[in-house]
């Protein structure tokens, strides 16, 4: 597999795993790009398009999407490196797998903290939006992986340092809405038994 279309499946399977196996596999046996053989088996797609459709809904239920997300970081990054791992000689196939691993790792990070954000809002009509935006992207990002593949490789290096940036700044304010969010529940709770109290 060329390199830049690996390194974009890579980044992208850290948002979408499922998705990205299912393109690569249908472009391998399209001839449109070389794909491993393992991959293009067509029970191998079949199951990959069936679990998206799994992931497309799951993805878009408030708090399920990040108990689904919790169950795919050790997945998702697995994905990544054995990916990237393909577009080597062989002799750096631990290094490519490592690397892979890496940029499926940041784009997960990243869409994790995002969920976990977003699911903090009372209401569920940004959740849907910020799913369907991750979907469009990840299409978007594999048409040009599998059409120009060196530009992909660009962007793919680029959205992994933004994404490892991301992630940071969003577990941060993560951690600040949660506290927040969770000393605001306290004080309702210290009131209502305040007025129990009185009441009583």
């Amino acid at each position: 597999m060329d390199v830049g279309t690996a390194a974009m499946g890579a980044w992208s399977s850290g948002i979408s795993m499922y998705f990205v196996a299912a393109v690569l596999g249908i472009s391998g046996r399209a001839d449109w790009i070389e794909s491993p053989e393992w991959l293009m088996q067509p029970w191998v797609i079949g199951v990959a398009l069936a679990l998206f459709v799994v992931e497309l809904v799951v993805d878009k239920i408030p708090w399920l999407d990040s108990a689904w997300d919790a169950v795919h970081t050790a997945l998702r990054p697995t994905a990544g490196g054995i990916l990237f791992s393909t577009s080597g000689d062989g002799r750096d196939a631990v290094w490519m797998g490592l690397a892979g691993a890496g940029m499926a790792l940041s784009a997960h990070l990243a869409k994790a903290s995002l969920r976990a954000l977003v699911n903090l809002s009372p209401e569920p009509v940004s959740n849907i939006v910020v799913s369907l935006s991750e979907d469009g992207l990840v299409a978007a990002l594999m048409s040009l992986a599998v059409t120009y593949p060196r530009a992909a490789l660009v962007v793919a290096m680029t959205l992994a340092g933004i994404s490892t940036v991301a992630t940071v700044v969003l577990l941060r304010i993560v951690r600040r809405v949660w506290r927040g969010w969770r000393d605001r529940r306290r004080e309702r709770l210290v009131h209502r038994r305040a007025g129990r109290a009185w009441s009583g």
